[in-house]
């Protein structure tokens, strides 16, 4: 069975005013001022995925009827099923081939949207094998040069902790006062 998705990016019926197809569209979504901005945003923004023939056809006719022209486009993968040919195919057409430096990734457009992204130098990350580490591995570090000619070690017992507080004075001698 077939499933639909319906898309939206932003194009009008022919003779509709924008203000009045988003009035009409906030009104048929219920939606705020800035959720009806991004549907008009020019990017394609699918409305509603997962449908049935009957129930992708309501949606198109009613949102055509406000004014935006959407698109339908069919989700399931197409199936082609033991196809035989009798004879060799007729030469094919010439394709256009991009050829990429090595570890890039070339990309075919899916649509109008897509061909803008057909230039863009991207790496290619591409699946890695299952066990595969995926970690870096570590640097070696290199050992620093450090001159310790002028330490010396202290002799076995030694307190190395810090230095210690001479003693204190001795205290006054108060035997002489008298208090009054």
């Amino acid at each position: 069975m077939a499933r639909y998705e319906i898309a939206f990016s932003g194009e009008l019926v022919p003779g509709a005013q924008l203000e009045v197809v988003q009035a009409n569209l906030a009104k048929l979504f219920q939606a705020d001022a800035q959720r009806i901005a991004q549907l008009f945003s020019g990017r394609r923004v699918v409305i509603k995925n997962n449908l049935d023939e009957v129930a992708a056809e309501k949606y198109r006719s009613t949102l055509e009827r406000a004014g935006a022209r959407v698109e339908v486009v069919d989700t399931e993968p197409q199936v082609i099923e033991d196809i035989e040919l009798a004879s060799p195919p007729a030469a094919a057409p010439a394709i256009e081939v991009a050829v990429a430096p090595a570890g890039r990734l070339v990309v075919a457009p899916r649509d109008e949207y897509m061909a803008a992204f057909t230039n863009v130098d991207a790496p290619d990350f591409g699946v890695a094998a299952l066990g595969a580490d995926l970690q870096d591995g570590k640097a070696e570090v290199a050992v620093p040069a450090l001159d310790l000619s002028s330490f010396s070690l202290a002799p076995v017992g030694s307190d190395m902790g810090q230095a210690k507080a001479a003693p204190a004075a001795p205290a006054p001698d108060t035997s002489h006062l008298k208090l009054l």
